[in-house]
């Protein structure tokens, strides 16, 4: 088990340290000057000049990716041209925020997605799964960026139930964040049923809009493995033995059918963290998505590659979780010798 996820880290390294220079070179390659973007285009050369000159711009690109790693390597991202603060102190802030933002989204996939995949697998080509169909292909076929106005416009405008975006209401003055999950920040530290409803509030209509396309693709996916699950021969025999339906598929059918649909919510979880870019300019959610569209304005280099190299290790982190989890999750594979 040591070994293997030895292996695994060393197989990971190169991989992050190949996007890392690939993202690098990607975003130098942008057309546009990000001295022109920072100062204005009235800007006079010299003062142009001394810009690059003082952002070590003007320097050869295997300098400043030299510079660059010679950073990370003691924890520093630079500092952004656009705030001149620190990258890092801005992350910070940024990856709670879109962290809790795609958990939120997750759960709420996973329990809807699986809920309806295993509703549809009982009684296939039945009402219940063509409604799982409908669901899916809904889900999958709507822009997010349409269905976030449109729900903005109803829940927040029309109904007047939800806030339009942000994290939080600002008559919350003194909130002090400490974990930067403000779900938790108000439950645990706070203790605020009001602050905790306030926050949930402002939760609700991004991590719906996020949780469309992969709730779509998990009712699918679980769907079409427990319809094979069920045609097992110790389905049957289970069912012989006297156990009950729920029990038949919950225990015996969802348990077997596990590692797919454990794929399917682990990648999807990935792929959330880099596709909450629209929701999050919707929304007005401050995290790590807005904050790469922010920087793409100005073409500021630093907090795009610090983002671009988060996202990155958090994809390979989950998909390094998944392949060690399937033997938690199927015995017979750690009867195989597999990790």
């Amino acid at each position: 088990m040591i070994a293997h996820v030895a292996r695994r880290v060393m197989v990971t390294l190169p991989t992050l340290l190949g996007i890392l220079i690939a993202s690098f070179f990607l975003l130098h390659m942008l057309p546009g000057d990000p001295a022109r973007a920072v100062l204005g285009q009235r800007a006079s050369e010299e003062n142009v000049r001394v810009y690059r000159q003082q952002a070590g711009l003007d320097r050869p690109l295997h300098q400043q990716l030299l510079s660059y790693l010679d950073d990370l390597a003691h924890g520093e991202f630079g500092t952004s041209h656009r705030t001149s603060q620190s990258v890092a102190s801005e992350l910070k802030v940024r990856i709670p925020a879109t962290m809790e933002l795609a958990l939120a989204a997750m759960l709420l996939a996973t329990v809807v997605g699986v809920s309806l995949g295993i509703l549809a697998s009982i009684r296939p080509h039945g009402p219940l799964d063509l409604a799982c169909l409908v669901v899916a292909l809904v889900g999958v076929s709507i822009p997010i960026f349409w269905l976030g106005f449109l729900l903005q416009r109803l829940f927040a405008g029309e109904l007047n139930m939800l806030p339009f975006g942000g994290r939080m209401d600002v008559t919350w003055e003194g909130f002090r964040p400490i974990t930067g999950f403000f779900v938790i920040d108000a439950a645990l530290y706070y203790r605020s049923p009001a602050l905790l409803a306030d926050v949930l509030a402002h939760l609700a209509l991004p991590a719906f809009v996020l949780a469309t396309v992969p709730t779509a693709l998990i009712a699918r996916i679980t769907r079409a493995t427990m319809m094979e699950t069920l045609k097992q021969d110790y389905m049957r025999t289970a069912k012989a033995k006297g156990a009950g339906p729920a029990s038949v598929v919950l225990k015996h059918g969802l348990r077997n059918a596990l590692i797919p649909i454990l794929t399917a919510v682990t990648t999807q979880f990935g792929y959330l963290l880099g596709g909450a870019v629209l929701t999050e300019t919707i929304f007005g959610w401050p995290g790590l998505g807005r904050y790469v569209i922010e920087s793409i304005d100005i073409l500021d280099a630093r907090p795009l590659q610090a983002s671009v190299l988060f996202i990155a290790s958090a994809f390979v982190l989950v998909n390094l979780l998944t392949d060690l989890s399937y033997s938690l999750v199927d015995p017979r594979l750690r009867r195989r010798g597999a990790p």
